[in-house]
């Protein structure tokens, strides 16, 4: 059986977005977040976060869009089967960008979606390719940001091991300053208070001091036997399904994630799509500058207006 999550009410950053929860197979709940309104005259976008993340990691990217292409253009923020406040799932055999693919597909027809503009980070963006190979119907366009068919197996390290000697630690100070050790280095112009607030996306610090994650445990657990020299599988076939619509391609510069050279293939191999590097920072990107949120409004709005005409 699926195993609800338990998560604060008032906990800061979920409060800026309420939820639905959307009932999958088996009882499995996703929950959502539908900002704007869902029309047959704009294509939504829908945000799909990186491996143990969650929507919160969107929540600058869809006030700075909504606001830029104005009026009330609907943005879906998803959280995925393990993380935030959706269920965990029953087994952890089941926790597969595959599954995750499926439910993103059923996420969409379960609020009326037949085409969305989907933004992956991470982990979401092989959710994409995923849902694009699956289900090319719903694809009208694609961003991946810090995703692509190979994933650095460094990265997958340094996850790992950060987020066991957080989790290790006891005492919020403690705690605190070993998240800010780590973060700074994504985020190395970022003071103290925004490295803390960023802390709430991922974890709750607990009444006893201790880093509580908001994300299942055996997806962390599942990553064990991967080594920091592995070179892990490469899927171009998956990145080809995107050739379906329209693409654009989004790399953090101190990402350890996605290598530059795979970056650089996925833009030689599909040189209409629109690619960008977003400056001094890593991943998950913050996702409140100016100038990747214009990139993005810009990408999604010309698309739609291709594929439904201009927006009322």
């Amino acid at each position: 059986m699926p195993r609800p999550r338990t998560v604060p009410a008032d906990h800061p950053p979920f409060v800026p977005l309420p939820i639905t929860h959307v009932t999958l197979e088996a009882g499995l709940r996703a929950a959502v977040h539908v900002a704007g309104t869902l029309s047959s005259r704009r294509l939504p976008v829908v945000c799909i976060p990186g491996y143990q993340r969650n929507m919160s990691d969107f929540t600058e990217f869809a006030g700075y869009f909504r606001r830029m292409v104005r009026g009330e253009w609907p943005v879906v923020l998803v959280d995925l089967p393990g993380r935030g406040r959706s269920d965990d799932r029953a087994k952890d055999s089941k926790y597969s960008s595959l599954a995750d693919a499926r439910d993103v597909a059923s996420v969409m027809t379960a609020l009326g979606i037949g085409k969305a503009v989907v933004l992956g980070q991470g982990h979401g963006g092989q959710v994409a390719m995923a849902l694009a190979a699956r289900h090319p119907l719903l694809i009208a366009g694609t961003v991946l940001l810090d995703a692509g068919p190979v994933t650095d197996s460094r990265g997958i390290v340094r996850l790992r091991n950060n987020l066991a000697h957080v989790e290790a630690l006891r005492g919020a100070k403690v705690v605190t300053s070993g998240f800010r050790k780590i973060l700074g280095g994504d985020y190395p112009e970022l003071p103290d208070d925004r490295l803390d607030a960023l802390v709430g996306r991922s974890h709750v610090i607990d009444k006893r001091g201790r880093a509580r994650p908001l994300y299942d445990r055996r997806l962390i657990e599942a990553l064990a036997s991967i080594n920091f020299d592995d070179v892990l599988m490469a899927q171009w076939p998956l990145f080809d399904a995107l050739t379906c619509a329209p693409l654009m391609l989004l790399r953090t510069q101190l990402t350890d994630q996605l290598r530059r050279e795979t970056f650089d293939e996925m833009v030689r191999r599909r040189p209409d799509a629109v690619a960008l590097t977003i400056a001094g920072q890593g991943s998950p990107a913050l996702f409140d500058q100016h100038e990747e949120i214009e990139a993005v409004a810009e990408f999604v709005t010309r698309t739609s207006t291709q594929l439904l005409g201009r927006a009322a």
